[in-house]
């Protein structure tokens, strides 16, 4: 089978989840004319992957930090509010798999731990699976509570099946390898970071 695939490389507006959300649905417009049917935006697109995390100084930029912190949650996409309505009307409306990034905030339980997550969003808009990072990196743990197992799926989409891990989870032979045992055919890596090539 072949496959129209695009890759967002387009910055989002930090911290501003609406402006973020307006970016990606020109992008799939844009895509759409191009005949993409499968368009994947970096990690932590909406709205925009959290850099001050690797310059703040735990405990020494406490003020700075948490007022970041706040704009980053009053930004964050609740499913339970379907903050991805826009991003998945595009989808339905283009007939396009679309797999994006977003702070994703736990309405459901806590009310205020955010993950990094990942959708994959169907032709027909539906959300076919969402995966919450298994183990934020380093000091992206000042930000993002740990994921769970019950994103390790992989899903049927016109393009094929496919499953997604988020950054540096991609060097984790198991979480890989409970990918490939779903018989993956398209393994997407959404990332912030420049780090290295991967072979199809």
């Amino acid at each position: 089978m072949k496959i129209t695939c695009a890759i967002s490389q387009k910055p989002p507006v930090l911290l501003d989840l609406e402006a973020s959300m307006n970016i990606a649905i020109e992008t799939v417009d844009e895509a759409a004319s191009s005949g993409v049917q499968l368009l994947v935006f970096p990690e932590a697109f909406l709205p925009g992957y959290p850099t001050w995390i690797w310059r703040l100084r735990p405990g020494g930029d406490m003020n700075l930090g948490n007022e970041i912190h706040a704009r980053l949650r009053a930004n964050a996409v609740d499913l339970g509010k379907n903050h991805l309505a826009p991003l998945r009307k595009a989808a339905r409306e283009n007939a396009m798999v679309i797999v994006v990034g977003f702070h994703e905030l736990d309405s459901t339980f806590s009310g205020t731990t955010l993950f990094n997550s990942v959708a994959v969003i169907g032709t027909d808009g539906e959300i076919l699976n969402r995966h919450r990072k298994l183990m934020p990196t380093n000091p992206e743990r000042m930000v993002w509570g740990t994921g769970d197992a019950s994103g390790l799926r992989v899903v049927d989409t016109p393009c094929g099946r496919i499953g997604t891990l988020l950054c540096w989870e991609n060097y984790m032979p198991l979480a890989r390898y409970a990918l490939y045992a779903q018989n993956i055919d398209i393994h997407v890596a959404p990332t912030g970071d420049c780090g290295d090539t991967w072979s199809a």
